[in-house]
């Protein structure tokens, strides 16, 4: 069986015509998969009968299905996705005053295994397809509208797995969430986060993308970050540099800069100083300072107030465009570097 999804407009004119069937079908079975998110070949009630059940015989729609949803008391909603093929993935609809933001999975756990990452402690499965990431964020629109009677404002691809080691899908997935026919969502209210693919963000810049990229960093010189996520012994920090300034000349489109805090890892003043000399050699939109969120398989700890607020000063009086920027979803396990599904 193959998936419908994966067939261009084009290719559907030239199916249809190939079975005597008017050029216009084509174009009623593609708003179908797209416009209207048809789960099932059965539900094109505009197409004969017998057309359907022919296409039935050849053809699937490998809807992705919420399984199940938690809500937190901040009002972040996580959800238990189920796709076509059993496995599961997580994605979180985070609405603050100003944003209606969708955090989406790219991957069946991941390969890169940062050890404060409950994703991280998981067996890589396999890439999602580009049109389980478009559904992914379907059902999070969906939801905003139900629940708040808003549109998403934003995307941000920071849920389970590396969106650069499933490059072709991610790119594919946002251009239809770009395009007219799609969600009609700007690029540039998509962020797509990276552990640090040189590789692929220099990919990234050939392609001449219109998103924007975080890195994710979380630590300020090689010895640490090699320490805590080994995707940077093949991928150090000056080889990100020259990567993310490539990017930006490439493209002009924003960085940002990811940097959870750890008690007595990488809060000191020393490392708020080796951050900001790493900061100015990227030009950096912003720096992201984010709570770390525990999980259980790791023994990090969240430093206290006075060491963040610390941290936070050296940097803003370095000239630091930083913003410390609160987990939420704590309480259902939904919060940055929380997402799992071990058990399911």
């Amino acid at each position: 069986m193959k998936n419908l999804r994966e067939i261009s407009l084009p290719d559907l004119e030239v199916m249809f015509a190939a079975i005597g069937e008017p050029k216009f079908r084509a174009q009623q079975v593609y708003d179908w998969v797209w416009q209207k998110a048809a789960g099932d070949i059965a539900d094109m009630t505009n197409l004969p009968k017998a057309l359907r059940e022919k296409l039935a015989t050849e053809y699937f729609i490998p809807k992705v299905r919420i399984n199940h949803s938690q809500y937190s008391n901040d009002g972040t909603i996580k959800n238990r996705l189920q796709l076509h093929d059993g496995y599961y993935v997580e994605s979180v609809l985070i609405p603050t005053d100003k944003r209606m933001t969708a955090c989406v999975s790219s991957q069946v756990g991941c390969s890169l295994s940062c050890k404060f990452c409950a994703t991280g402690y998981m067996t890589r499965r396999r890439n999602l397809d580009f049109d389980e990431i478009v559904d992914e964020v379907t059902l999070l629109n969906e939801l905003a509208m139900t629940h708040y009677n808003k549109r998403l404002s934003n995307i941000v691809f920071m849920g389970m797995g590396e969106p650069l080691l499933n490059y072709k899908n991610t790119l594919k997935a946002i251009e239809r969430i770009t395009s007219p026919d799609g969600l009609g969502m700007s690029p540039r209210r998509i962020t797509v986060s990276t552990a640090g693919v040189a590789k692929m963000i220099r990919q990234l810049a050939d392609d001449q993308v219109k998103f924007k990229l975080a890195l994710s960093l979380h630590a300020p010189n090689d010895v640490k970050r090699n320490e805590i996520m080994p995707i940077n012994e093949t991928n150090n920090l000056k080889v990100l540099v020259d990567a993310l300034n490539y990017f930006y000349q490439a493209t002009g489109s924003e960085i940002t800069f990811e940097y959870i805090l750890f008690k007595d890892f990488n809060d000191s003043i020393q490392d708020a100083d080796e951050l900001v000399k790493l900061y100015r050699r990227v030009p950096v939109d912003l720096v992201n300072i984010i709570e770390y969120n525990p999980i259980d398989a790791a023994q990090f700890e969240k430093p206290d107030e006075e060491k963040t607020d610390a941290f936070m000063k050296y940097l803003t009086t370095h000239k630091v465009n930083v913003r410390l920027r609160r987990s939420r979803g704590k309480d259902i396990d939904a919060a940055c570097g929380q997402l799992a599904n071990i058990n399911h």
